[in-house]
């Protein structure tokens, strides 16, 4: 069973806030910001409460203030002023604000710093330039032991929740324009839908009829979808799953139920897609690098 961790390494503080190892003891030292345990190797191990605060004085020190007048701030203090500094979308604290809100299971937090940088920039621009990167360091925090997974898991639902009410606002209008469907799934033992439930928002938002099947789908169930639409357009993100030896043979099936329907495509995207024969790569299958290339091509 996965477990919260509730101290933590300087490594893990290093991570989290981008402040260098080096530096925080330096400021241990110099200011007697934090008071850290000491194991019986003097090695230091950081309450969750000492992360939480690094992560405040970190926000602060990002926006100019200086470390000495951080020190002497009354402990009360510290908290009112991130607050005051989380009312702006600083595109420096950004980062480190969802950051706190995932340490602290704080939705409150995340949904203010949410609201803030909805003032300025549409949904799909703070996807793209913070929650992929938001994304992208939380696997590597959770790789390197950083965080647990409830604290992965607890931001995914968060974005995968804006995915959804956005997808369905637009959904709502019901304008379509164009003839093509677009199909979103993932291939069976394949769960990772984030980036699939924002293609297919971006897709919605192009005016595409749009049918979201979601994750472990088996490969005989779509062609009931190719008998009820034509001009269809598969989409599929394949991220762990199929395995690396299965990946050519999943093409050619994939290849051989669609070819009774001359008009159905599939486009791939995904880690596992570096492995597939692109020799003999039917022309109805395309592989895409990103997000931002399939987005360019609709």
């Amino acid at each position: 069973m996965n477990t919260l961790k509730k101290t933590f390494s300087i490594r893990d503080l290093e991570n989290l806030s981008g402040i260098k190892a080096h530096t925080i003891r330096i400021w241990e030292k110099r200011y007697n910001l934090l008071s850290p345990e000491r194991t019986d190797t003097n090695i230091r191990r950081y309450s969750l409460e000492s992360l939480q605060k690094l992560l405040n004085i970190t926000l602060l020190y990002s926006n100019g203030h200086k470390i000495s007048k951080i020190a002497n701030l009354k402990e009360t203090k510290i908290p009112e002023l991130v607050t005051e500094l989380t009312s702006k979308s600083n595109k420096s604290q950004v980062l480190n604000t969802f950051k706190l809100a995932m340490i602290n299971f704080d939705q409150q937090l995340f949904s203010k710093t949410y609201q803030t940088l909805l003032l300025e920039k549409s949904f799909s621009e703070i996807f793209r330039e913070v929650f992929i990167p938001l994304l992208n360091e939380l696997g590597l925090l959770w790789q390197t032991d950083t965080i647990c997974p409830a604290h992965e898991h607890f931001m995914s639902n968060l974005i995968k929740q804006k995915i959804l009410i956005n997808t369905q606002e637009l959904q709502e209008k019901g304008v379509f324009n164009s003839n093509t469907t677009f199909v979103a799934y993932l291939p069976e033992s394949e769960i990772h839908e984030i980036g699939l439930l924002y293609l297919n928002y971006e897709i919605v938002s192009r005016g595409y009829k749009s049918i979201y099947l979601g994750q472990t789908v088996p490969l005989e169930n779509l062609e009931e979808v190719m008998k009820t639409f034509e001009n269809t357009t598969f989409l599929s993100y394949f991220t762990v799953s199929p395995a690396k030896d299965k990946i050519n043979e999943y093409i050619s099936q994939f290849n051989s139920i669609s070819s009774k329907y001359p008009s159905t495509k599939l486009w791939l995207l995904g880690h596992q897609t570096q492995h597939i024969d692109t020799s003999s790569l039917p022309g109805s299958v395309e592989i895409f690098t990103s997000i931002n290339k399939i987005i360019n091509r609709l």
